[in-house]
Order: C-alpha cells, then structure tokens, then sequence
C-alpha cells in the first residue's frame, strides 16, 4: 500500500504542502547554542590571571575567550531579534555573522587546547565542541537568512 501512495510525485507534492512551514526554527538552534556560550563566559568572571594560567594560556587569550563568549552567545540573541526588512536587519545579520565565527574561533581553540591525536578522535570524543563549532559555523555563514 505505502509503494503505490509513494510512487505517485503528486501525492508527494500534496502531503509535502500541507505540512505548516515553522519560519522561526532558528531560534530551536539559536537560543541553546546562545545559553552554553553565555554561561560559558559568566563562568569565567571574574577574569583572572591565575585562571589563565591554569589552562597554560596568556591573560590577554583569557580575557578575549571570556569576553567573547559572552559578547558571542549575546550578539547571537540580538542578531536574531533584529529581523525585518530595514536597515538594523542588516546589522543584525552582521551581529549574527559575527557572533558565530566568533564561537567557531572559540571552539577551535578549546578543541585545539584538547591536543587530540586526529581529526577522527576530535569527532569520536570532542563531540561536544564539535557541535557548538557546527552550530557557530551555521549561523557564520547564513546569518539572519535562515
């Protein structure tokens, strides 16, 4: 029964066009991958040199990881509120843009602190970052036009 109903493209194309388009999924994405960095970074205040130092990195890496983690997971709610058609939704396309590379640079960094032997133990054991890398390389590159 279920091979006749899908070998038929019409019956496709009418299933398919009755299902309601959800145009705000983005924020499924957006609002978790938002939480971790924001939290990520209010974890690290006050920003200290003996924090720094503890990860083996220098104090100014230290201050621009915490900072950017926050002004990334931030950047990522304002860009997304900033939607329509006028000139701020270019800004907010731009904050968007901006704050994903940001958590993708971020994201390197703390896969590259893992010294992983591969790229395969990077995607077997460091899936986490991995998936925020993803998620910041997604909004990097689409921005607002989700």
């Amino acid at each position: 029964m279920f091979s006749t109903i899908f070998k038929s493209p019409n019956v496709i194309k009418k299933i398919s066009s009755n299902i309601p388009e959800f145009c705000l999924s983005h924020w499924l994405l957006r609002i978790p991958l938002a939480i971790v960095f924001i939290q990520q970074g209010l974890s690290k205040f006050p920003v200290s040199v003996e924090d720094a130092e503890s990860y083996g990195l220098p104090f100014l890496v230290w201050w621009i990881v915490s900072y950017g983690e926050l002004g990334a997971g931030v950047g990522l709610l304002i860009g997304g509120l900033v939607l329509g058609r006028t000139v701020s939704s270019e800004f907010g396309d731009l904050f968007t843009r901006f704050s994903g590379i940001t958590i993708c640079s971020i994201a390197t960094g703390v896969i590259w602190l893992g010294e992983p032997e591969s790229f395969i133990d990077v995607l077997l054991y460091d899936n986490l970052h991995v998936f925020l890398w993803v998620g910041g390389l997604y909004f990097g590159l689409r921005g607002n036009r989700v």
